[in-house]
């Protein structure tokens, strides 16, 4: 299970002790992943048949849905008919870098338990760094999409090591601006991808049909 040095201390670790579950109305599971460090609630879409998965993290709020009024729903239903299962993880710590890459780790390691060996994470605004560092960790990351991201954090975009990469950013951000995505975009190895959308600000509202349409396709294509 994930392991991380932390300031203050020599070590301390993410322990996994006992994961519940529970299916809601809408026949979505939630997971509840108890750990030495505090409860990792998770939302899974889950998949009859194949390998593959997309973990998907929203930004220093933490909680569902993610951006684009309710993006990673509307991806993950769509996607099980591509034999992809879906895990959204709501973080112990919203706003922790560390934290929530450990909870990431920690999500793609419950993922590898289900069989989905083969996970691409998918992280908005603050949530752009988290699943580029994990990225940067985990030998079974198939690829990274960071939308909307910032670029604090995410020095680990060198170390993904010919992983796929996809930035999307709206050029009307008003909280992170669009140079964020392309600073990162000239850092990464190939091969990498940049969207940008004329327009369109922080939350991706304005281009949802867009981003729906292209992520998508990129995520079908990679796995």
């Amino acid at each position: 299970m994930p392991r991380r040095g932390g300031e203050g201390s020599s070590e301390w670790s993410l322990e996994l002790v006992e994961i519940s579950e529970a299916e809601q109305p809408d026949g979505v599971h939630h997971l509840d992943l108890k750990t030495n460090q505090g409860v990792i609630s998770c939302r899974v879409h889950a998949a009859e048949r194949g390998d593959a998965a997309v973990l998907w993290v929203f930004g220093a709020g933490g909680g569902w849905g993610g951006p684009a009024g309710g993006l990673y729903p509307r991806l993950a239903r769509q996607l099980l008919h591509d034999g992809v299962t879906s895990l959204e993880v709501a973080y112990r710590l919203p706003g922790d870098l560390v934290a929530c890459v450990l909870d990431v780790l920690m999500g793609i390691g419950c993922l590898a338990a289900m069989g989905r060996k083969r996970v691409l994470l998918v992280g908005h605004s603050f949530g752009g760094a988290v699943v580029i560092t994990a990225g940067a960790q985990a030998p079974n990351v198939a690829g990274v999409a960071a939308l909307s991201t910032q670029a604090a954090g995410a020095e680990s975009v060198v170390d993904l090591k010919g992983k796929p990469v996809l930035f999307i950013h709206g050029a009307a951000d008003e909280v992170l601006p669009d140079r964020c995505s392309r600073d990162l975009y000239a850092r990464a190895g190939e091969p990498k991808k940049i969207l940008l959308y004329p327009g369109c600000r922080h939350g991706l509202d304005e281009c949802r049909d867009e981003i729906d349409c292209d992520l998508l396709a990129w995520i079908r294509e990679v796995l």
